[in-house]
C-alpha cells in the first residue's frame, strides 16, 4: 500500500487535506470521487515524508486497538459525534503509528468520507474484520454494540496468542541457555581438559570427537557462523516464498504436538470472527468471505471459498463444511444445529469458547511436558560432555597410580 497526501472540496465547497492509503494513483482517486469528494490535487508521499506521518514505526498491538476499540464505543454510547471521538483518543494514545493514523482519519470523516472507508485506509492496523464491523454498525445504526462486540474479539484474540506465546518462551529460554553454556564449555572448558590429557593416553571416541568439534569452532568460528546464518537466512526465505508457504499452511495443522493447537486456534478465530460478523447483521455469504481470510488459515480460507459457492447453490453451511476434512464433525453438526434453530450466532460463539477453552489447556499441557524433557535432554547433552571429557583424566590418574 502506498500513502498519499490529498487536497479535495467536499459537497460544501469547503477545502479539506488528509492522507489516505491505496495500490496506486488511480485507486487513491477512485476512493475520493466514491465518497463525493473533488479531487483538486493528490500526491504520493516519498520515505521522508512517510517518516514524518504515517511510518514504519511502531507496531500497534492487540492491547492497544482493544482500548481504543472500548473507548470508542464509550464515547459513542455517551453522544460524542465520531470525529471528535477520534481527536480525543488520538491525544490519549502513547503510540505515534495509531495517534497519527487516528489523526488522519478524524481528517478524513470531517472532509466526508465514510466511517468504514477511513479506517479502510489503514490495513496494517485495521483488520478486514475490523473494517467491516464498522461497516455493518455504521449502516445499520449499531455503532456501539459493533465496537463492543470487536473488542471482546481483540480480547479473545490476545488471550490465545498469550497462552501460546506462555507456552513457547520456556522452551525458547532453555534452548538458548543450553547453546549459550555448550559454546562456552566448548572455547573455555575443553581446551583446558585437552592440555591436562597426556598424549600418551588413548583417548575415547566420544572424547576426540568433541575435541575436534572444539578445535573448529575457535579456529574456524567464521565459517560457523557463516554456515549457521546461510542455513537460517534460508530457511526463512523459503517459507516466505510461496513454495514453502503453501506447504506450511498444508503441514502446520496436522503436525505432531503442535499440529492440533494450530488447528484448534484457527477454527476459533473462524468461529468467532463469522459469529461477529452475523451477529452485526452481514450477510452470510459477506461474512464468510471476511472470516476465511482472518482465520489464519490459507487451506480454512480456501474450503470456505468452496463453501460459498455451494451455499450460492442452495446448500446449507453445515452440510458443504461436513463434506470438507478440514472441519472436525462437531463444528459441522453444530453449525447445523443452529441453522436450523435460526441462532446461528450464538452456536459459532459456544463452538469457539469451546476451542479457546482447548487451546489454553493443551498449551498448560503441553508446557508442562516439554520442561522437564527439555532439562533432561540438556542433562544428558552437558552431562555426557562432562563424563566424556573427565575419562581420559581418570585413565591418566590410574595409569599413574598404577
Amino acid at each position: 500500500m502506498k500513502l498519499f497526501n490529498y487536497e479535495c472540496l467536499n459537497k460544501e465547497q469547503i477545502i479539506i487535506k488528509g492522507q489516505i492509503k491505496a495500490e496506486n494513483m488511480e485507486q487513491a482517486v477512485d476512493m475520493l470521487h466514491k465518497n463525493e469528494l473533488t479531487v483538486i490535487d493528490v500526491k504520493e508521499l516519498n520515505d521522508t515524508q512517510k517518516s514524518k506521518g504515517i511510518s514504519k514505526g511502531k507496531k500497534v498491538s492487540i492491547s492497544e486497538l482493544t482500548i481504543f476499540t472500548r473507548q470508542f464505543a464509550t464515547m459513542i454510547g455517551a453522544g460524542v459525534p465520531i470525529a471528535k471521538a477520534i481527536v480525543t483518543m488520538s491525544l490519549q494514545t502513547s503510540n505515534p503509528t495509531l495517534r497519527s493514523a487516528l489523526e488522519n482519519i478524524a481528517s478524513n470523516i470531517e472532509g466526508g468520507m465514510s466511517l468504514s472507508d477511513a479506517f479502510s485506509a489503514y490495513p496494517d492496523i485495521f483488520s478486514n474484520l475490523y473494517i467491516a464491523m464498522l461497516h455493518a454498525g455504521e449502516v445499520g445504526g449499531i455503532l456501539e454494540h459493533s465496537l463492543l462486540r470487536l473488542a471482546d474479539q481483540l480480547q479473545k484474540e490476545k488471550f490465545i496468542k498469550d497462552e501460546i506465546k506462555s507456552a513457547t518462551t520456556y522452551p525458547k529460554i532453555i534452548i538458548i541457555f543450553a547453546l549459550v553454556v555448550f559454546i562456552a564449555m566448548m572455547v573455555f572448558l575443553v581446551p583446558i581438559f585437552e592440555g591436562i590429557i597426556p598424549d600418551t593416553i588413548e583417548m575415547p571416541g566420544l572424547t576426540k570427537f568433541i575435541f575436534r568439534v572444539s578445535h573448529s569452532i575457535r579456529e574456524k568460528y567464521y565459517i560457523w557462523i557463516a554456515v549457521v546464518t546461510a542455513i537460517v537466512s534460508g530457511t526463512i526465505a523459503f517459507f516466505k516464498g510461496k513454495t514453502g508457504h503453501d506447504l506450511w499452511e498444508r503441514k502446520k495443522t496436522s503436525m505432531p504436538i503442535f499440529g492440533s493447537i494450530i488447528l484448534k486456534t484457527v477454527i476459533a478465530r473462524f468461529t468467532r470472527t463469522l459469529s461477529i460478523l452475523l451477529d452485526g447483521g452481514i450477510p452470510i455469504v459477506q461474512a464468510l468471505k471476511s472470516a476465511g481470510p482472518t482465520s489464519g488459515s490459507d487451506v480454512l480460507a480456501s474450503t470456505i471459498e468452496n463453501t460459498i459457492d455451494e451455499i450460492e447453490r442452495g446448500k446449507s453451511i453445515a452440510s458443504t463444511l461436513q463434506e470438507s476434512e478440514f472441519f472436525p464433525p462437531m463444528v459441522s453438526h453444530m453449525i447445523a444445529v443452529g441453522e436450523e434453530a435460526g441462532s446461528l450466532p450464538d452456536l459459532l460463539n459456544k463452538i469457539a469458547d469451546f476451542y479457546e477453552q482447548e487451546v489454553a489447556t493443551e498449551t498448560r499441557g503441553l508446557q508442562a511436558l516439554i520442561q522437564p524433557v527439555l532439562l533432561v535432554a540438556i542433562g544428558l547433552l552437558i552431562g555426557g560432555m562432562v563424563i566424556a571429557l573427565y575419562l581420559p583424566v581418570f585413565t591418566a590418574s590410574t595409569a599413574v597410580g598404577g
